[in-house]
């Protein structure tokens, strides 16, 4: 082995970031047997309250009930299959159906009138629950797993065989804890469609050596991002702002106050979190920036950044979150930008895969995590 061939390591081969093949063994593998991050709790705030989410291409209704315990199923009724909820489709025919999540304290089928509790047990079935020998607990619907951290809803579309979810959110836990994510409300956020995969997206987020040529801007506010592509930097114990700089907006500065409970550092520094596969959090004294990834096929992936603020902040008639939105929002465009021409780059034919450099060591997660759940 040369010495160069030890330094650089190659990265997964570019069939993964382009073939349809590859997409679908990452749906079945990892977006229909992990954790995925699917919104906040504040989406359903109330008994009765609901979302619909398109979670790796299957829809899945997530209602709160009464007593303010979450459920997720799938949003198929149990007797022939009819989307429960579909106002899209109602819409596009122009009619009303009596279906859906009815007096915020129901689910009903729309074909054939099967209704549900919240929780999804079997309440009715008309003309079949009179029959002998018809068993209504035996028809409840499909479940998906349903579990919260930090303010955000996590979904599990095999919850029979969910890896722990405790387990997963430990290490980001114990590195957030004095932040009050779970108490935080989204102000602004933006969606960006990005021709690129979603795992190009994960590996530029966990490394720093694009950021001198890539985000000059955001490097004025953190110099050390100029050194060594950053991989000097403790990440657990947050990065440093320049002298002066507080939080991750264009002057350094705000007129927001510190988020209760943090350490003296953790007022003056950065932290930011990968949660796999699909969350990209970045945590400043005063908000965070929450990334929440929807791969949409092989080679496009939407995502939602939210922008999350204490909730104390944002009922002053003073407040102004913009100063960290179009702060964010350049920076976001940069990478995607970029991440998009990596994307159309490693389509040509002489790309067999690339190469990570001793500056890009978390990147390398990204093979493992991948690796790991694929099976090789």
């Amino acid at each position: 082995m040369t010495d160069q061939s030890r330094m650089m390591e190659a990265s997964l081969p570019s069939s993964a970031y382009l073939d349809d093949a590859a997409y679908a063994l990452d749906k079945a593998t990892i977006f229909e047997r992990e954790w995925f991050c699917a919104g906040r709790e504040e989406d359903v705030p109330e008994a009765g309250d609901h979302v619909i989410l398109n979670v790796a291409g299957e829809s899945i209704l997530v209602v709160r009930d009464r007593a303010g315990a979450l459920h997720a199923h799938y949003n198929v009724c149990r007797h022939r299959g009819a989307r429960l909820c579909d106002a899209q489709n109602d819409a596009r025919w122009g009619v009303t159906l009596d279906a859906g999540v009815v007096a915020r304290n129901m689910i009903r089928c729309p074909y054939h009138g099967w209704s549900y509790g919240l929780d999804g047990r079997l309440l009715a079935a008309p003309h079949l629950q009179e029959e002998p020998g018809f068993d209504k607990g035996a028809y409840g619907l499909h479940k998906a797993g349903v579990a919260t951290w930090g303010g955000f809803l996590f979904l599990n579309l095999t919850p029979d065989a969910a890896p722990s979810f405790e387990d997963g959110l430990r290490d980001p836990a114990r590195r957030l804890g004095n932040y009050p994510l779970h108490a935080l409300k989204t102000g602004p956020t933006i969606s960006y469609d990005i021709a690129a995969n979603w795992k190009v997206m994960l590996e530029n987020y966990n490394e720093c050596y694009h950021c001198p040529g890539v985000h000059p801007e955001l490097c004025e506010v953190v110099p050390e991002f100029r050194k060594n592509g950053g991989i000097h930097l403790d990440w657990e114990a947050g990065i440093p702002h320049r002298d002066g700089a507080v939080t991750y907006t264009r002057s350094g500065t705000t007129t927001r106050s510190p988020f209760p409970g943090l350490t003296a550092e953790e007022q003056v520094r950065h932290k930011g979190e990968l949660i796999y596969p699909n969350l990209m959090l970045s945590v400043s004294m005063d908000h965070a920036a929450a990334f929440i990834l929807w791969p949409q096929g092989p080679g496009r992936t939407r995502i939602d950044c939210r922008f999350l603020f204490h909730p104390d902040e944002m009922t002053k008639p003073e407040f102004d979150p913009s100063d960290a939105v179009d702060f964010w929002d350049l920076v976001n465009r940069q990478d995607w930008a970029v991440c998009e021409r990596v994307q159309s780059g490693m389509a040509a034919r002489v790309h067999d895969h690339g190469y990570y450099s001793p500056m890009e060591d978390y990147s390398l997660d990204i093979r493992r995590y991948v690796a790991d759940r694929h099976g090789r």
